[in-house]
């Protein structure tokens, strides 16, 4: 199973939550490729494979494979290394409240007047008389507006306990002048609430003004309210309990300096900063009913149970019988939730948030209802006085403008919980004891938030109970179903974590960490990590709140399934995640030895490691460790140890996070501890270090022929990172590595010769021959080092040396070291430090190791590993600059821009470096080198490589080799071809726009290129980070019942097809339907038929890929392959043709590339690359691959110019298996048997014809002596026999064997004289194929009759067809696709 596939949970029931776990942990592949899993795939146990038996009567071979492969996430993305991480700022942090304040000062000025009303106002009988629930009336007026002052006072104590209040009772302007300014004195830059009850002063006026008292109390005197505001200042809030309030509000929004101002400037910011509250509009007069308080406005803003509860109860079922003064004795405390009371208002709180949340703008609620606690209540109550004072025929106004609320459905649960608390008060009051029966108010609208989590999506509205959610929270008995709820509504995507975070989710879930309940612990994690996965700057809040304890303790849990661990190393690496803080607090709390011992099976578990978990365990080391030299140099060695064996594990997400943390333990600084001219040599930490590392490099080396991507890009990366840390040593082997012999000189080989010292393989005189043509083929895992090419000695002199020298201290990677040093100043002749800087053998060796891996890395099929190869190179000297193709595609075809232009190839001929290292190249690449210059030769040389690619070695010396330093640095090196090497100082100043690097001033001089500049970042992290902001609880496919509809429509067609074609009788197959001139220079290299759809795909020797529709004669899409300048196709095949099918292109060269999308114009995309095989044998001239795809066990195969046979796995993308092909001679042909699972035919250049079963354990059945000359192709007979086989020669003859006779063929066929170029046989069909360079193609039956011959094109002139260059029938009926090198592709069908 592919990590991608892996999801963290299904479906799951509510009991399976709280039992502790989230879900049943899934199966995980195994780690290691056995024979077991092959034989799950194919069907087949390995044993009953050992002999090969014959298939019974009536026994059904029509199998269709159900298996996907390179179908994950990690192929959608591509080549482009799309970045699906947490973001760090931008649209998400919206949530966050960055200008969150406090309401710090609060001025109380009542103007009452109590006895006189003013002469604006006529009074019913009876009307409104309470006053803060006191009746002026019923003591003196003086000691009245005490009391009522007294209790307003404590009416907004109860929301804003800690803000300093100051009191005016009817006052006058001074009076309120002072009030003002002291206030605002106080609270500085905090917000200042001003209330104004003017119940006993006439309304405000037109122009905005209220009116307050003379010293005498005999005249009403106006204060404007811009003066008040003035006075007030910013931030405030304005609370007006009067009548025609809506005058003031008024005044503040016509102002015409406000108007002017409110998009722009200090004004504007002001106004912003100004909130309203009146308590009606501007031609209302406060209601009189006697049923209400007198400051009905004021009593709902600051005591709204009390007034909700009193206004509701005449309206309710209970009027009749609950008596009204029975809600002033309610017990129980508005702060404690399980009393009546504090339920009540708990209830109210979550039933006005919920009202906002849904009906106001984002933006507007974050500011009104959480940015202010007093400012969040007043606006909470501010909706209950709109429901009861428009009942009033009275309509409260506010700034900003609230839409109406009053009719909103919430008030209705709202008056459900009124009435049942209301029902039990009466049994309450009477009984103490009697135990209050909660509200199922919480439990309902949780309910109602789980219906609509069945049914709700991203398209719909979201769920008006998220704010309930929030406050049920709060609650213990409620807690745990509100988590898991809450966890499914994360999961439906980023959308809602952004809901969620914006109604306030934040501080409530950073709060629960702080709880021990061991049943929380799974969901709170789950939150954790769906909350990182869209927002990291949360890492700072959680490392602040000591919250990164938690998922530290739960991650060393041992009750805790793996899937659940690794979403704790997720939000750890998180927390660590450029943030030092964190790290630093990760790294003290023992994260590193945790991580390590988990990464670490149990070899008695019978389970394999779960891969998900085994991934974010790495990449939360490499987080720790990444610029932390404090955790990279305490647990490098074991971390080593531990990291090494999961660079083989099946999955490529482990395989290239193994890479990450390994990559990360390198210090990322210049050449640190290296000696210098002003640097102690014996800094015994910094050789640690540097041992240490070059430790690392030797694990990296293990791993560069990975067959994904990914991982190959983190190796480079690792390099990378080598490269700068250890730049001038690295500089010194690419000297090495690619400096070009001396005229004089010759290349000797050195043998191989392994140092126990790290039990690695040093090969230093191979030129791109690879590890398998060392010995008996490559074994799995690949032990040992990919050899470099060859490095060629150096003496100061510019000879070699003695043969006696080779081995001893002066070997070959350490004179050439001491050339570089002595050009640093720092030899024995230099004026230095005492000691000469000069490595071991084995420490230059692995410097050179590693250049040759990042020389092929820069060469590698896939673009992104290439580019990142080649930055590398250029950190240390070498600049590629590659010259533009020139491709001739035929009309209407555009470059893929997609696909860079990519170095050729890195597999020179030979053994022997000799002269041909500039031919290694194939003329199309220009690398550039900065090195100190060697001697010049006496005179020119002109040496002509085996490729037949002349060097011109002409030196233009402008001046003398005892020129100034910077006279030494412009020597140039021309070299005609197309590989140029020019020598300057060792270390570059800078790098030119031409590619071309400049020189440093002098040859000592130690600059370093930049960080930034050097250094590539890695996209893993980012990358797997997107796979938690996917649904992981219940993982959908929006297109899944389309998918299975598709897949049973072509299973349906290919089993129909698959009948007709086993049953026919083909009579012959000459009948052309379709024909294409393509346009092509170099004629057609290979076809193939699509299985359901009438295209054909058609590759030329430039391997330009067209997709054909043959039935409507149109160009479906032209693409290139890859744009460097080697170009050859080998092959082409299907994968998941079933499904939706990839493309799969093989090279030539033994390089793969896999496209998706391909029958889409323009939008084709690679989703992998990787190179099949390596090296070429001794005296070929090419590699010359031969590959074939067998889906039913998902293993590619691939040999050529090669003593080996490579299987390659892709569901692990690892190779599976070197097979010995026991052949002198090369592999010439290939087929993979598409309904016999294991079976692979080959045929070799010298005509011998060998099968293999690789479920048996020697894997090779049968070889035959079936030709005289070179095998052109091989397959199996379609039909029930497994074991017979038919092949054909370039001489022309067709032979069919029987793998249980290893004598003599049982039938030949002389089908043509000579010049047979291409052979196909029909994968059901009894008919086969062959087409000759004379221009025409023969049609045979299995029994050898010939059914038909075509030579002209059906046409009106009948011109000839050309020479044949490739054959392909359709898998499911008698079609046959013809290319040939006069770049027409014919279809012909049977009859």
């Amino acid at each position: 199973m592919a990590l991608g596939d892996a999801v963290l949970f299904r479906q799951r029931s509510m009991e399976g939550m709280a039992g502790g776990h989230l879900g049943a942990q899934l199966p995980v592949t195994s780690a290691s490729y056995s024979m077991e899993e092959l034989s799950r795939r194919t069907g087949v146990r390995g044993d009953e494979a050992e002999e090969p038996a014959p298939q019974q009567e009536g026994e059904n071979i029509t199998y269709l494979p159900y298996t996907l492969y390179l179908c994950d996430l990690r192929h959608d993305a591509g080549e482009t290394a799309t970045s699906l991480g947490p973001v760090e700022s931008g649209l998400v942090s919206k949530w966050r409240m960055k200008d969150r304040m406090k309401t710090g000062c609060v001025a109380l000025v009542l103007c009452l007047n109590i006895g006189v009303d003013p002469p604006d106002v006529i009074k019913i009988s009876p009307c409104a008389r309470m006053e803060c629930w006191i009746d002026p009336s019923s003591m003196l007026p003086q000691k009245a507006l005490d009391a009522i002052g007294k209790n307003l006072q404590v009416q907004y104590e109860r929301w804003q306990p800690r803000a300093r209040y100051k009191l005016q009772l009817d006052p006058t302007v001074e009076e309120v002048r002072r009030l003002c300014s002291h206030c605002r004195k106080s609270a500085k830059n905090e917000r200042v609430l001003f209330h104004y009850n003017g119940h006993g002063v006439p309304r405000p006026t037109v122009n905005g003004e209220i009116w307050l008292f003379n010293k005498s109390y005999t005249q009403y005197i106006p204060l404007s309210v811009y003066e008040l505001e003035s006075w007030l200042g910013t931030p405030s809030i304005y609370v007006f309990d009067c009548s025609a309030a809506g005058m003031i509000i008024n005044a503040f929004c016509e102002r015409p300096d406000y108007a002017a101002g409110s998009s722009s400037g200090h004004t504007g910011a002001s106004m912003k900063d100004c909130i309203l509250l009146a308590a009606c509009g501007a031609q209302e007069i406060l209601p009189q009913n006697a049923e209400l308080p007198a400051d009905v406005f004021t009593s709902c803003l600051t005591t709204p149970i009390k007034i909700a509860l009193r206004w509701f109860c005449p309206r309710s079922l209970l009027k009749d019988t609950l008596d009204p003064d029975l809600i002033d004795r309610i017990p129980g405390r508005q702060n404690d939730r399980k009393t009546p009371l504090g339920e009540l208002n708990w209830i109210f709180t979550a039933i006005t948030d919920t009202i906002a949340w849904n009906v106001l703008p984002r933006a507007l609620f974050q500011r009104l209802f959480r940015q202010d606690l007093l400012v969040a209540s007043l606006f909470r109550n501010f909706l209950l006085a709109e429901r009861i004072m428009r009942a009033a025929n009275c309509s409260p106004q506010s700034y900003p403008a609230l839409p109406p609320t009053h009719q909103h459905p919430m008030w209705h649960a709202w008056d459900m919980a009124a009435e049942i608390c209301l029902s039990q008060l009466p049994a309450l009051l009477n009984d103490p004891n009697l135990e209050f029966q909660p509200s199922p108010f919480f439990t309902e609208q949780l309910t109602a938030f789980e219906v609509w989590l069945e049914h709700g999506s991203s398209g719909k509205n979201p769920p008006e109970q998220l704010p309930i959610v929030l406050q049920v929270l709060l609650s213990q008995s409620h807690r745990f179903r509100a988590l898991v709820l809450l966890g499914r509504f994360l999961d439906m995507g980023k959308w809602a974590v952004d809901l969620a975070l914006s109604v306030g989710i934040f501080p409530y879930v950073l709060k629960l960490l702080q709880t021990t309940a061991t049943e929380l612990r799974q969901i709170l994690v789950f939150i954790w990590t769906k909350i990182l996965a869209l927002d990291k700057s949360c890492q700072v809040d959680l490392v602040k709140d000591g919250g990164h304890q938690y998922f530290i303790k739960f991650l060393d849990s041992d009750d805790v399934c793996a899937e659940q661990r690794a979403m704790a190393a997720f939000v750890l690496a998180v927390i660590a995640d450029g943030h030092p803080r964190g790290q630093l607090a990760c790294i003290q709390a023992g994260l590193v030895n945790i991580c390590l011992t988990r990464l670490q099976s149990d070899p008695s578990s019978e389970s394999s490691p779960e891969p998900l978990l085994l991934q974010w365990l790495c990449l939360c080391l490499g987080k720790l460790w990444d610029g932390a030299p404090e955790g990279q140099a305490a647990y490098r060695d074991s971390a080593r140890a531990i990291l090494t064996p999961l660079l083989q594990e099946p999955q490529p997400e482990v395989r290239a996070s193994a890479l990450y943390a390994l990559g990360t333990l390198v210090r990322v600084h210049s050449d640190v501890g290296i000696p210098g001219e002003n640097t102690p040599v014996d800094d015994e930490e910094d050789e640690e270090g540097l041992t240490a590392e070059r430790e690392i490099a030797r694990i990296l080396l293990r791993v560069p022929y990975d067959g994904s991507p990914l991982v190959r890009a983190e190796l480079a990366i690792s390099l990378a990172r080598l490269a700068y840390g250890h730049n001038r040593l690295f500089r010194a082997a690419a000297a090495a590595y690619l400096k070009p012999p001396s005229s004089s000189m010759m290349s000797p080989t050195f043998a191989a010769s392994r140092n126990s010292s790290y039990g690695s393989t040093q090969q230093l005189a191979f030129a791109g021959s690879s590890m398998m043509d060392q010995s008996a083929g490559l074994k799995v895992g690949l032990e040992g080092t990919t050899p470099p090419r060859p490095l060629r000695p150096v003496m100061s002199s510019g000879s070699l040396p003695s043969s006696g020298n080779l081995h001893g201290s002066g070997s070959p990677s350490e004179l050439a070291y001491s050339e570089e040093s002595r050009s640093l100043g720092n030899g024995p002749a230099s004026n230095g430090v005492s000691r000469t800087w000069r490595p071991r053998t084995e420490e230059s060796g692995i410097y050179v190791q590693c250049v040759a891996a990042v020389y092929a890395l820069a060469r590698d099929p896939s673009p992104r590993v290439a580019s990142l190869g080649r930055q590398i190179l250029r950190s240390v000297g070498v600049d590629f600059m590659v010259k533009p193709v020139r491709t001739n595609s035929g009309p209407g075809h555009v470059r893929n821009a997609s696909v860079p232009a990519l170095p050729p190839t890195p597999f020179p001929s030979g053994l022997v470096r000799s002269t041909s290292w500039v031919a290694s190249t194939s003329g199309n690449l220009t690398s550039t080198f900065r090195t100190p210059p060697p001697s010049p030769p006496s005179r020119p040389n002109f040496l002509t490589s085996p490729m037949g690619i002349r060097r011109v070695s002409s030196m233009e010396q402008f001046t003398s080799t005892t020129s100034s330093p910077r006279d030494i640095g412009r020597l140039p090196l021309r070299i005609s071809g197309e590989i140029g090497i020019a020598t300057t100082s060792p270390v570059p100043r800078s790098v030119s726009a031409t590619g071309l690097a400049e020189g440093s001033g002098a040859p000592t001089g130690l600059a370093s290129v930049s960080m930034e500049a050097t250094v590539p970042t890695s996209a893993l992290y980012s990358w797997s980070c997107g796979h938690f902001s996917r649904p992981l609880l219940e993982p959908v496919q929006e297109d899944e019942d389309e998918v299975l509809a598709r897949r049973d429509e072509r299973e349906r067609v290919a089993l129909d097809g698959m009948s007709k074609c086993q049953h026919s009788s083909v009579s012959k197959v000459s009948d052309q339907i379709a024909s294409w001139d393509t346009d092509s220079e170099m004629g057609t290299k290979a076809v193939l038929l699509h299985p359901f759809m009438p295209l054909v795909c058609i590759a030329d020797e430039k391997e330009t890929i067209r997709i054909w529709n043959y039935e409507e004669g149109l160009i479906v899409n032209t693409f290139d392959n890859h744009n460097a300048p080697d170009k050859g196709v080998s092959r082409l095949c299907l994968l998941n043709e079933l499904d939706d099918s990839l493309l799969l292109v093989a090279s030539s060269d033994g390089s793969v590339r896999v496209w998706e999308n391909y029958t889409e114009k323009d939008n084709q995309r690679l989703a992998t690359a990787w190179q099949t095989i390596q090296g070429h044998k001794p005296g070929s001239r090419g590699m010359s691959a031969v590959v074939d795809w067998q889906q039913l066990t998902g293993l590619l195969y691939a040999s050529g110019e090669i003593s080996s046979i490579m299987v390659w796995d892709l569901e692990r993308e690892l190779l599976a298996y070197s097979i010995p092909s026991q052949s002198d001679s090369c592999t010439s042909a290939m087929s993979a048997s598409q309904v016999h699972g294991g079976r692979l035919a080959t045929g070799c250049g010298d005509g011998f014809v060998r099968i293999y079963d690789i479920r048996t354990r020697g894997m090779l059945v049968s070889a035959v002596k079936a030709h005289s000359n070179r095998v052109v192709g091989i397959d199996f007979q379609p039909g029930k026999e497994n074991y017979k086989i038919v092949s054909a020669s370039q001489g022309g003859d067709i032979k069919f064997l029987d793998i249980r006779n290893n004598s003599d063929p049982y039938l030949s066929i002389d089908a043509h004289k000579g010049h047979l170029t291409s052979f196909a046989v029909h994968r059901h069909a009894p008919v086969l194929a062959s087409g000759s360079a004379k221009q025409f193609i023969k049609v045979f039956s299995t029994s050898g009759e010939q059914l038909s011959m075509v030579r002209y094109h059906n046409s009106f002139l009948g011109q000839r067809i050309g020479p044949v260059s490739c054959l392909h029938f359709h898998p499911y009926s008698v079609l046959l696709a013809a290319g040939a090198t006069d770049s027409i592709v014919s279809i012909y069908a049977g009859e």
